[in-house]
C-alpha cells in the first residue's frame, strides 16, 4: 500500500506560495565529495531535496530549460505558480570549459544547482559566507602577516575545490588583489585549471579525469 500523497496547498499568487514554501526548506547537505580535494559540496540533488518537497506542496513547479540564443548559452530556472499562473525566472550563463558533453553536462549541472539555490533561497548547510567572499585585508607590509598568510591559505583551499572552470572563475574573481598576488595563490590557480582541463592523454597509468559537479 502506498503513502496518500500530500495535499497541495493552495495560494493566491506565486510570492505567497514561495513564502509559505520558503518556510519549509531546509539547507542543502553537503553530502557529495570531490574526489581530488575530499572536500564536501552540495549537489543538485541535495539542493533538489532541500527545497522541492516544498515548493511542490505549496503548488510552484520548477522548469529548467537550457537556452542558446543571441544573448548566449545559459540555463534559465523558472518557477511557475499552479494556482495564479505566475511565473519568476531567472539565468545562469552556460560556462562551458571544455567544447564537449562532458564540458556541457558539468556547466549545465552548474547552472542549474545555483539557479534553483538562487531561485529558492537556501544555501548549503555550513555555508557562512567566509567562502564566498574573502575580506580585503588591510595595506600589508612586503613580508607576509599572520592574517595576510591565512587570508592566503583559505583562499588556496576555495580555488581548490572548485568543481569546473566556472566554479574556478567564480572563486578567482571573488579574491582581493593582495591575495591574488601571492605565489602560491597563483600556482594554486594555476594548478586547478590544469587538472580541470586535463584530457586522458595528460593523464598517468590508472588515472581518470575528473568530472566537475
Amino acid at each position: 500500500m502506498t503513502d496518500k500523497p500530500e495535499q497541495i496547498t493552495t495560494h493566491k499568487g506565486l510570492y505567497s506560495a514561495l513564502a509559505a514554501a520558503q518556510a519549509e526548506m531546509g539547507r542543502a547537505v553537503k553530502d557529495a565529495t570531490n574526489p581530488a580535494f575530499k572536500s564536501k559540496y552540495a549537489d543538485l540533488a541535495s539542493v533538489m531535496d532541500a527545497c522541492m518537497p516544498a515548493l511542490s506542496k505549496h503548488g510552484i513547479a520548477v522548469l529548467q530549460p537550457p537556452f542558446d540564443d543571441e544573448t548566449g548559452r545559459y540555463v534559465k530556472t523558472i518557477f511557475v505558480h499552479g494556482d495564479s499562473g505566475e511565473t519568476a525566472e531567472c539565468r545562469v550563463p552556460l560556462i562551458i570549459g571544455k567544447n564537449d558533453m562532458q564540458g556541457y553536462g558539468s556547466a549545465a549541472t552548474y547552472a542549474r544547482r545555483y539557479g534553483l539555490m538562487g531561485m529558492a533561497g537556501i544555501a548549503p548547510d555550513d555555508d557562512d559566507g567566509n567562502a564566498a567572499v574573502i575580506a580585503a585585508p588591510k595595506p600589508e607590509p612586503k613580508h607576509q602577516t599572520p592574517d595576510a598568510n591565512a587570508a592566503s591559505e583559505r583562499a588556496i583551499d576555495y580555488i581548490s575545490a572548485a568543481q569546473d572552470i566556472a566554479d574556478l572563475q567564480s572563486s578567482w574573481a571573488n579574491l582581493p588583489p593582495a591575495v591574488k598576488a601571492d605565489a602560491r595563490v597563483i600556482a594554486a590557480k594555476d594548478a586547478r585549471k590544469a587538472e580541470l582541463t586535463a584530457t586522458p592523454a595528460d593523464l598517468g597509468d590508472g588515472q581518470i579525469p575528473y568530472e566537475g559537479k
